[in-house]
């Protein structure tokens, strides 16, 4: 098998470069080559190209088995050590917590994770946050000016929306928001602002939708993540080109930022090449081939940042959630309660 490349295209600190290696040393590499297998829960087309360039530097092949966050959480849970996995994705990271509480992950290295600000991982080390996503509101702007959006997204449910708003409760995106709402303000204070925005708004099927109904003058406003608006915005405009993001500040439950996640499986049997995926993912290199995707999500190594237009991630304002704080059977019975899920 030819001899992997040591180095990413963009130059690691040592003790990466000296980790990554030493994995290259021990795994052995077999008829097919060394291999990992990824439950991945993130967007399937981004993991396609991170694992091919991962592929290209390493020659450690990734096998994807993708799916939704609970759904493949539940499912690690269900296998316990059994399960084939080495590395688990998320899109957001009430699914790390769920892995993380079961006593499923193996602890990160430090080296492995020093790239990533520490307010975006665990403090158990038992994953990372890799890439992020902010809360915003989509507008009309025929239908409504700036100056009358609210200050909190809390606001929404009030009766001055009524018939006014949108969002898509169903994913795993929409439940992340709620997870924070909870955090930040309690159960009663969540109960009520569901309540609230299910008497207002309309539901939809993905957010995606939510921002065409925005775009097409169905709803003056709706809750998504940044990305949506800016990708068609980038692609062609033809769904965003009739409304605006607006960015909630000052550390409101609306400026959540959600973090994507990574983590090794205790029961791994290819834990040094895991590892090699894990260093690669937080890595310059590995983040600017997230900051090059059509995905346009925030890289969170800070040496990495998105092209404008996209709002700089370092302008936004998000509260101080902890990742692993998030309580998402808490947030499932709670929708499930409001009659979202």
């Amino acid at each position: 098998m030819p001899r992997p490349s040591l180095l990413f295209r963009s130059p690691l600190r040592l003790p990466l470069a000296l980790a990554l290696a030493a994995t290259l040393v021990t795994s052995g590499c077999g008829d097919d080559g060394p291999s990992i297998v990824v439950y991945n829960a993130q967007h399937e087309q981004l993991l396609d190209e991170l694992a091919a360039d991962f592929t290209e530097e390493t020659g450690i092949e990734v096998q994807l088995r993708n799916g939704k966050d609970l759904e493949m959480s539940a499912q690690l849970v269900a296998e316990g050590s059994a399960s084939p996995a080495d590395v688990f994705l998320t899109e957001n990271s009430p699914a790390m917590a769920q892995v993380e509480r079961a006593g499923l992950f193996e602890t990160l290295a430090p080296e492995l994770t020093a790239d990533i600000p520490e307010q975006y991982r665990p403090t158990s080390a038992a994953w990372t946050g890799f890439v992020a996503r902010s809360t915003v509101l989509v507008y009309n702007t025929d239908q409504v000016d700036e100056a009358e959006l609210p200050d909190s997204i809390m606001e929404l449910a009030d009766p001055a929306w009524a018939g006014r708003i949108s969002f898509s409760p169903t994913g795993a995106d929409f439940q992340a928001i709620v997870a924070a709402v909870l955090d930040l303000e309690g159960e009663e204070a969540t109960r009520d602002w569901l309540a609230g925005i299910k008497a207002n708004g309309t539901v939809y099927d993905g957010n995606n939708v939510v921002l065409q109904s925005v775009d097409a003058g169905e709803s003056e406003v709706g809750i998504i993540y940044h990305y949506y608006w800016y990708r068609d915005q980038q692609e062609s405009g033809e769904v965003s080109d009739n409304s605006e993001l607006y960015f909630f500040g000052d550390s409101d439950p609306g400026a959540f930022v959600s973090v994507s996640g990574a983590g090794i499986l205790a029961s791994s049997d290819n834990k040094p090449d895991a590892e090699t995926f894990i260093a690669y993912l937080t890595s310059e290199a590995g983040q600017q081939v997230l900051a090059d995707s059509y995905a346009l999500e925030y890289p969170l190594n800070p040496a990495v940042e998105l092209a404008p237009p996209v709002k700089p991630f370092g302008d936004l304002q998000p509260p101080p959630v902890g990742v692993s704080d998030l309580d998402g059977e808490t947030v499932v019975e709670l929708m499930t309660e409001a009659g979202f899920l």
